[in-house]
């Protein structure tokens, strides 16, 4: 174990409760966070986004007093200034224009920078373009705190490579990449994560390459799943199933098996915009970058297309039909909403003239609402629909009697492709 080590790790969200948690099992961990609700929550050992369970939760919790290990909530800034290690984990956003939002890593700068002391090293998690952290954060850092970058105080990056709802590859399971703002730094930072990182780390050879290996990350799958959307788009004007066509495909060693989709969340969806915005600064439109993020974010109308086709084969009225979404969050068995692209197949549908209905047992209705104005329900509605959707695959819906909540007819429609052939229409 290092010695002499007290962490704070800002942003308690998806990215910084489980690295705090991690953290805490072999130092001393001050989690910081502005959301004054969130932190009685876990200092209840109650996690909302599901990432830690209470009891997992509970084992690292401590109280106020001095502690050599263990993770201490608080929302009040001067519970954290005897830390020498500051980690950065708040998101990183893009604005209505996809241009990226840097305003949380500002402010959380604003808010380490004001506790710095000499010696101190701040590492950020936040997904950025390269070159944020040094010419973006530094400065922050360097104008609140007075102190001086590379001589009292230094950074570093280790990039955040949570899964959020996947329970198999935790953050310990997964290789992380690290890097510093001197050689020496980058040995310390590796270290620190070496200290809990089970499936090891990789030292870069600098903030920048770490930076740019992150966001590329992301990118390469959204390219990928944009390939497959447009293979889904093509074999349907062909009668060809799609989800059969990649199985034979994936009988080669070397296939990809990437699958057609809704590309939502605040990793896949959003880190390529990061991209291409330094690539535009520098002169450099990025074709390939650019027209898979389009060919994504035209999947929602076109999912609604194929399942009024569907309906109006089948002879149901399309206006005034009432149609159950099973699910909204961005992915299976996680309540996270932010950037779900299921929204834009129900504000396409509505669009239709159709009445949805959404059903989500993970998805906070009130958080929804907030975001995106639109009622949802955590219970099975007690009623039929003219057509259902699988928009998401938790684990609950797996499980749903279906049948039980169609009319006839009706349409079934299943985005994940997780409900077998006996289905109307999948992507």
């Amino acid at each position: 174990m290092i010695s002499n080590i007290k962490i704070a790790v800002i942003g308690l969200g998806y990215v910084g409760l489980p690295l705090a948690r991690l953290f805490a099992t072999k130092h001393a961990v001050i989690g910081f966070d502005i959301n004054e609700s969130r932190v009685a929550q876990l200092k209840a050992a109650h996690d909302a986004t599901l990432e830690i369970d209470s009891v997992t939760l509970s084992k690292v919790l401590v109280d106020k007093s001095s502690f050599t290990a263990g993770l201490y909530c608080t929302t009040v800034l001067e519970e954290v200034t005897d830390c020498n290690y500051y980690v950065v984990t708040v998101p990183t956003p893009v604005d209505k224009n996809n241009r990226p939002d840097l305003i949380p890593l500002y402010k959380a700068s604003e808010t380490v920078g004001k506790i710095l002391k000499k010696g101190d090293i701040v590492i950020y998690e936040s997904t950025v373009y390269p070159g944020v952290t040094e010419e973006e954060c530094v400065p922050v850092l360097e104008t609140v705190s007075g102190l001086k970058f590379n001589v009292d105080f230094f950074v570093g990056y280790s990039p955040e490579r949570i899964n959020p709802g996947d329970k198999e590859h935790t953050i310990d399971k997964i290789l992380k990449v690290t890097s510093g703002s001197t050689a020496e730094i980058g040995q310390k930072v590796d270290k620190l994560y070496q200290s809990v990182i089970t499936a090891g780390t990789h030292l870069a050879p600098s903030i920048k390459v770490a930076e740019a290996a992150k966001v590329i990350e992301n990118s390469q799958r959204d390219i990928n799943i944009a390939f497959v959307n447009e293979l889904a788009k093509i074999f349907q004007l062909l009668d060809i199933d799609t989800q059969s066509v990649l199985e034979a495909a994936g009988t080669k060693w070397n296939f990809l098996p990437f699958k057609p989709g809704l590309v939502g969340g605040h990793c896949i969806g959003v880190d390529p915009y990061y991209l291409a915005q330094k690539a535009q600064e520098m002169g450099y439109h990025p074709e390939i970058i650019l027209a898979g993020r389009r060919l994504n974010d035209s999947m929602g109308e076109y999912v609604a297309a194929q399942i009024v086709k569907l309906m109006i084969k089948k002879g149901i009225s399309v206006s005034g039909a009432t149609l159950l979404m099973l699910g909204i969050t961005f992915k299976e068995n996680c309540p996270d909403v932010r950037n779900t692209k299921i929204v834009d197949v129900i504000t396409a549908l509505t669009d239709y003239g159709i009445t949805v209905t959404t059903y989500d047992p993970l998805a906070n209705p009130e958080a929804v609402q907030r975001e995106y104005n639109l009622v949802t329900t955590t219970t099975v509605p007690n009623e039929k629909f003219d057509a259902i959707v699988l928009a998401v695959a938790h684990a609950e819906f797996l499980e749903l009697d279906l049948s039980q909540l169609q009319n006839t007819p009706s349409v079934l429609y299943d985005v994940k492709g997780v409900l077998g052939s006996n289905v109307d229409g999948r992507l």
